[in-house]
């Protein structure tokens, strides 16, 4: 696998005292951090590929946290959005969610609820990236395969033996050893468990994690 980029929190809010003071709590917990006053200078910094979160405030000049979000979602950024708010309320709660927000913290923000907040949703970035690049890397071996792999690997996957996988496809049963070691090595898989783990991972991905 390649590596991935480094996580960082981006932090977006207009008020330079807040911005400052949540940027050096950050920082203290060994987190990477990259503030901005508005949303604008926000979307020229940030990339699909970028990894660890987003810290949001609602009201701001120019773009609200909510087109913001919006925005970025529409570009294929899909780094975990925590929005910040001093003017709370169930409406705009609901509508962060809808949009794909994690978390949604009222101001004076509460520092252990942020830092416990910004950790889990870095957490669950870096573990749903790592999740879609071995998916993409099991996609890419399957392709891979021959039909007749695949009927055998279908076979494998319903449990059948060798035997019953040679009577249904109407081949010898050696044919049919032949070919799981041919599709074994082709998905560098070295065990059943393995290969069922990367077989899954492709046809039926594992859900995203809830914070």
């Amino acid at each position: 696998m390649t590596r991935a980029p480094e996580p960082t929190v981006y932090l977006v809010d207009d008020d330079a005292a807040v911005r400052d003071a949540l940027a050096f709590l950050l920082s203290t917990v060994g987190l990477q951090v990259k503030a901005f006053g508005d949303g604008l200078a926000l979307q020229d910094e940030l990339e699909p590929g970028d990894v660890g979160c987003l810290l949001l405030d609602i009201r701001m000049p120019h773009l609200s946290g909510l087109q913001v979000q919006a925005q970025l979602r529409a570009r294929g950024v899909d780094l975990p959005i925590i929005i910040m708010t001093g003017h709370g309320n169930v409406d705009l709660c609901r509508r962060a969610f809808q949009q794909g927000a994690v978390d949604f913290l009222e101001k004076p923000i509460d520092e252990t609820a942020l830092l416990e907040a910004v950790q889990r949703a870095t957490r669950q970035h870096l573990r749903q990236r790592e999740r879609a690049e071995a998916s993409g890397e099991a996609r890419s071996r399957l392709a891979r395969l021959t039909d007749r792999e695949r009927e055998v690997l279908t076979g494998l996957m319903d449990g059948q033996t060798s035997k019953q996988s040679a009577r249904i496809l109407g081949i010898g049963a050696r044919t049919v050893e032949t070919h799981r070691a041919s599709l074994f090595e082709k998905l560098e898989v070295h065990s059943l468990a393995e290969l069922m783990r990367a077989y899954l991972n492709v046809v039926e991905p594992p859900a995203p994690d809830h914070p």
